[in-house]
């Protein structure tokens, strides 16, 4: 087989902890087994405790190491800014990244807030005017069987869509004793279960049924109050819900249900969607993350029900390029799909999906469940603003 050389691009990775790892192993498996028309090469890993850094650079073939994401930004070598910090530093990074003419790639939330999300895709949309792109971290987006929904979905295989019914659940908080963490404080984190996990079902729905969220009716809440902090010297007070619950109503007119808690004892990473329509239903749950159930309502009576379809098939969205069939992929996989196709549109020149307007779509949802549940569950419509200072009501 003839080599081919490609044009390599120097990444730049803010970030060492848990999104910092799965972010290395997607750039490395993305070079492996995808072949992109850009060769990502692992230029500078950044962080604030030097040793913790070196160790992980070690770890996953970083060049070198920068302690100042100012300096990593600022690199000859590096022509794209990969962030993975907590969300109240993510616009100063990005917009940073993209005034310096970088391609940026940031873990969601994009923000903490709507005005920050707004500044970033503003400040991205007059990036890609230079040719520089900027997509937003939504990795689950890129699991072969969700990608797989959303093709049944675009080929009209369960009809006008009915209802959605959207959960995350995990269960890392359930024990009071559970130590204090940056994710519990509404300054860094922006919000709690909803902001960090509630998010990313929301991208989801939206992504699945090419539709968006128009209102919402939600309750938040918190049910403790302080935890220890990890040094064992007093506690600290939690500012973010711990469990988000919402109803919420799509542009076509489907019925949606949304639940994100830290609190559902045995399930680890439950990614929960359903989608009911007329001419039929799709069911997935990422702790069976190979499967994808589709019910086709136009089977004979006597035939009908839910298949199981085990998506490894090499015709089935990403499973191309990795094992025969049968062969499992697991959770680090998303972010290999992830990499090579940021890679494929930037040596395209064409736009990366989800983008920062997709990002700041899904803050606005958030805001507007914090809104509804400060308001006793009042319903409250998603609203764009306008760079005029306007707003106009989604439908």
């Amino acid at each position: 087989m003839t080599h081919v050389d490609r044009e390599p691009i120097g990444i730049g990775m803010i970030g060492y902890a848990f999104m910092g790892m799965a972010h290395s192993q997607g750039w490395r498996n993305a070079k492996s087994f995808f072949d992109p028309k850009l060769e990502p090469r692992l230029v500078a890993l950044g962080g604030r405790d030097r040793a913790k850094a070196e160790e992980m650079a070690r770890r996953f073939d970083w060049q070198s190491v920068e302690t100042d994401w100012r300096a990593l930004i600022a690199r000859d070598d590096v022509g794209l800014v990969d962030i993975c910090t907590p969300g109240d530093t993510h616009a100063e990074m990005a917009i940073a990244a993209l005034a310096a003419g970088k391609h940026v790639l940031c873990e969601k939330p994009l923000a903490n807030s709507v005005d920050e999300a707004e500044k970033m895709a503003e400040a991205a949309e007059q990036a890609h005017a230079e040719g520089v792109r900027a997509m937003v971290g939504f990795t689950y987006r890129r699991v072969p069987a969700l990608a797989l929904a959303r093709k049944l979905v675009r080929d009209d295989r369960i009809g006008t869509l009915r209802h959605v019914r959207a959960q995350y659940l995990q269960d890392w908080l359930t024990d009071p004793a559970a130590p204090y963490s940056w994710r519990l404080d509404a300054t860094r984190a922006g919000s709690g279960a909803l902001g960090d996990i509630g998010a990313h079902v929301i991208d989801l729905t939206q992504f699945l049924t090419d539709e968006h969220i128009t209102g919402v009716s939600a309750t938040l809440d918190t049910f403790v109050p302080e935890r220890p902090l990890p040094d064992g010297d007093g506690t600290g007070r939690v500012t973010v819900d711990d469990a988000a619950v919402f109803h919420g109503r799509f542009s076509g007119g489907a019925m949606a249900t949304f639940e994100a808690t830290r609190y559902a004892a045995g399930r680890k990473n439950a990614i929960r969607i359903e989608l009911n329509g007329t001419e039929g239903s799709l069911a997935f749950d990422f702790e069976d993350m190979n499967t994808l159930w589709f019910h086709d309502a136009s089977a004979p009576a006597e035939t009908q029900g839910f298949t199981r379809i085990l998506v490894t098939e090499p015709t089935h969205p990403y499973l191309g390029a990795w094992w025969p069939p049968g062969h499992l992929l697991g959770y680090e996989h998303g972010f290999s799909h992830q990499a090579a196709d940021l890679l494929t549109a930037i040596a395209e020149g064409t736009d990366p999906e989800p983008s920062f307007a997709d990002g700041l779509r899904v803050q606005r949802v958030v805001a507007a469940v914090q809104a509804s549940a400060a308001a006793g569950s009042q319903w409250v419509a998603v609203h764009e603003t306008k760079a005029a200072g306007t707003t106009r009501e989604v439908v």
